[in-house]
């Protein structure tokens, strides 16, 4: 078995979790407590990826990348970078795919905790920003672990998306999902099995860990 495409796979879903995880909880701290009129045109903009098919978002995204669009050729020509078929491309498209798995469990881990400690951090004199990292943070450990979590394993399991903006280039863009396409297209099962029974092995360790130190974190809370 070629190991090439799952390496690919978790490189790119760590370094989208670890991208998402630093975009995300500031993003989610403002909708969880900024108050603004266009709240809701918002919400949606994230939520787009959790109702419409990755085909669309990744066509749609194809065609910005690409450079003959203005926003693809203005990335290639500032920075050097071409977003299509290349894997700098795939972690783009994956941040945007997976950006509401991270945002709303961490919203919702914020806003969870008591406002009763958030007062008491106002009235010692803790202004926003300290307060946000001695009191909100900490406490939304559980939220922010199963937001890392969902987010690695939903771009571990993306497909429509990085199949239109990497094409099927091995050892740059042909992550574990489209190896398996392939060998199931080549009606070579076997090796869609191996595939597959890493992915899931690997899958059902992260989520067995992670539901174990919530638990563990939530017995600790009580």
């Amino acid at each position: 078995m070629d190991w090439q495409p799952l390496w690919l796979t978790f490189k790119l879903a760590s370094i989208t979790s670890i991208m998402l995880l630093f975009l995300a909880t500031p993003l989610a701290y403002w909708l969880a407590f900024g108050r603004f009129k266009a709240r809701g045109l918002v919400e949606a903009l994230i939520g787009m990826p959790l109702v419409l098919p990755p085909s669309v978002i990744g066509f749609y995204l194809l065609l910005a990348f690409s450079p003959s669009h203005w926003f693809g050729a203005w990335i290639e020509s500032v920075f050097g970078i071409r977003l299509v078929f290349s894997f700098p491309g795939l972690i783009v498209a994956s941040v945007i795919y997976s950006l509401p798995f991270m945002v709303y469990p961490i919203r919702a881990g914020l806003q969870a905790v008591p406002q009763s400690l958030v007062d008491s951090s106002y009235i010692l004199g803790k202004g926003p920003i300290e307060t946000f990292f001695r009191i909100l943070l900490p406490n939304s450990k559980p939220a922010l672990l199963t937001a890392f979590v969902l987010t690695f394993a939903h771009t571990v399991g993306e497909f429509g998306v990085v199949l239109m903006i990497g094409g099927n280039i091995p050892g740059v863009t042909k992550v574990a999902s489209v190896a398996i396409y392939n060998e199931v297209e080549a009606l070579n099962y076997s090796m869609a099995n191996q595939y597959a029974m890493v992915l899931f092995f690997i899958s059902f360790i992260i989520l067995l860990f992670v539901y174990s130190v919530n638990n563990r974190l939530l017995r600790v809370r009580k």
